[in-house]
């Protein structure tokens, strides 16, 4: 198999799992005891706002490495978008069609469905809903969790960290309640 073939094909659960499990051992060893994407805000904020706040007044430049993997991830996304995906390729099972469906979701073409996420949709009700309340809450929840899924998820609870334990069990029934109660009720007013 050739390397871009292998690069392009979905990984299965028992390769890629373990990929991201790594990434704890590897930090630890390496004397980092913190990872989440949401703490590279504040430290992007902390190298660029000269403002005395006391919430950016520390040593972002020891957790720079950071920054470095967020911009990997942002090109990542940008080259797995535009040079090895195929949209064809996204696979969504049929009881998620008919779930999406039954909602009025009908274009599944494309990693977002374009009935919500389109850039027509910014200036509409759904739109301000989905896009900017929604982005509020993420980060404001972010904030308030002390750290983001990815953070908690990965890292607290490989540390045992209690907090984490509590976020993430939060973070989970956040979601199926956005899902299954949330969504189909916001989707019925818009």
């Amino acid at each position: 198999m050739e390397l871009i073939e292998l690069i392009r094909s979905p990984w299965p659960w028992y390769i890629a799992g373990p990929l991201v499990g790594l990434t704890v051992p590897l930090l630890l060893l390496l004397g980092n005891k913190s990872f989440g994407i949401s703490s590279s805000l504040r430290h992007i904020c902390a190298a660029c706002l000269p403002a005395q706040v006391p919430f950016f007044q520390y040593n972002w430049r020891k957790e720079s490495w950071n920054l470095y993997f967020v911009t990997g991830i942002l090109m990542g996304g940008f080259l797995a978008t535009y040079f090895l995906s195929d949209p064809n390729e996204i696979v969504i099972a049929d009881a998620t069609r008919r779930s999406l469906a039954d909602l009025g979701i009908s274009d599944f073409t494309g990693l977002m469905p374009t009935d919500l996420f389109a850039a027509t949709h910014i200036f509409s009700a759904r739109g301000l809903i989905f896009l900017v309340l929604g982005g509020f809450l993420v980060g404001f929840g972010t904030r308030y969790a002390g750290g983001c899924t990815s953070g908690h998820a990965i890292m607290g609870l490989s540390n045992l960290q209690w907090p984490s334990l509590v976020a993430t069990v939060c973070f989970m029934i956040g979601g199926f309640a956005g899902t299954h109660l949330l969504l189909p009720w916001l989707l019925s007013l818009v």
